[in-house]
């Protein structure tokens, strides 16, 4: 793991970005923002799962009118995610959100910038530059590469920014292609100052996305780079926030809520490993509390991997050892097994 990259702290709400903090975990909501019964509700849904900043679209005025109403409901800082019309930013200001994200690429007037940033300024409301290689300013014809016209669109819209002496920046370059994306944030870490906010955009559904987002995102983490993270899936955003954790744990950077680790299967199992190691996953969704479970098939790897877990089996014929903390505590009948595991987790917990 290479040594983090330092960058300059901000916050949004009271949530510190960059400096020392945590890496932190962010979504966005899926609902339409109009309707903020049902944002509200939904945000509540990801504030009990761990996610820590969420992100709104604003398409328009009636999008905009309702942010204040779901700030009021809910309990995470709320970024306004602003594209074409810089008028939408000025609102969703108004209203209170605690950070705008804008795009280069549909937003790039100087004086319709200006505007924006003299309103945040005020208010010490953060501005993300978010560029997204789908979206890049229409420019000429240019020998550049797709990484390098992200990081110029990027340093472009951050000179607009820094010469109305406004720092409260965080940035993010992202794109679908993962070689994409890891070449802009490299090049662009050397040259500013601001935290990173890292995804894969438009990653896909949650199969093939996890993956590419995990290649993607683990890579540039285990390069020191990035703040705070989104797994862009297409799936509901709860999915989004358990990836984007379980990124973070694969890498021993963040601590939250149990790691699962369960053996493949193979010829040797002599119970149904993969059923169990579902079901245990399943329910330690409903578990706060930083566990290593481990389920386990056969005499091979089982007991080493049981022993090293907080709590895990090892499986046998119709039975299977229950370990704790490295102690063999009892064997369980196969159609105890589930039940038993779960009712030693709950008990861990208190």
């Amino acid at each position: 793991m290479y040594p983090r990259r330092a960058s300059k702290a901000i916050h949004i709400g009271l949530v510190q970005i960059g400096g020392n903090a945590p890496i932190s975990v962010q979504s966005m909501t899926k609902t339409d923002t109009r309707d903020a019964g049902a944002t509200i509700r939904q945000i509540k849904e990801l504030e009990e799962c761990g996610c820590e900043i969420i992100r709104v679209a604003v398409p328009d005025s009636e999008a905009a009118s309702s942010l204040s109403t779901i700030k009021r409901g809910i309990r995470i800082p709320l970024i306004a995610d602003i594209h074409f019309d810089h008028r939408l930013a000025l609102e969703a200001l108004a209203a209170g959100v605690d950070g705008l994200r804008l795009n280069p690429g549909n937003i790039s007037d100087a004086g319709k910038v200006a505007e924006v940033v003299k309103a945040a300024k005020e208010r010490q409301v953060p501005i993300r530059i978010g560029v997204n290689a789908g979206s890049l300013p229409h420019t000429p014809a240019s020998e550049q590469t797709i990484p390098q016209q992200m990081v110029t669109a990027a340093m472009h819209h951050i000179k607009l920014l820094e010469d109305l002496d406004f720092d409260l920046i965080k940035v993010s370059l992202k794109a679908f292609d993962v070689p994409t994306t890891i070449e802009a944030y490299k090049v662009i870490s050397s040259l500013i100052p601001y935290p990173l906010h890292l995804g894969i955009t438009e990653a896909g559904t949650p199969r093939a996305g996890v993956i590419r987002s995990a290649a993607g995102i683990g890579t540039l983490l285990f390069l020191g780079l990035g703040d705070t993270i989104r797994v862009s899936l297409t799936t509901a955003p709860h999915e989004e926030v358990s990836a984007g954790y379980d990124i973070l744990k694969s890498l021993g950077m963040r601590q939250h809520g149990p790691v699962l680790v369960s053996c493949p299967t193979c010829g040797r199992c002599e119970v149904d490993v993969i059923a169990i190691a579902a079901q245990v996953e399943q329910m330690l969704q409903k578990i706060s509390k930083p566990l290593r479970v481990a389920v386990m098939g056969c005499v091979v790897n089982g007991p080493g991997e049981a022993k090293d877990a907080d709590i895990g089996i090892a499986c046998g014929k119709g039975k299977a050892v229950l370990f704790k903390k490295g102690e063999q505590v009892a064997v369980i009948a196969e159609h105890e097994i589930l039940a038993r595991l779960m009712c030693e987790i709950e008990d861990m917990q208190t």
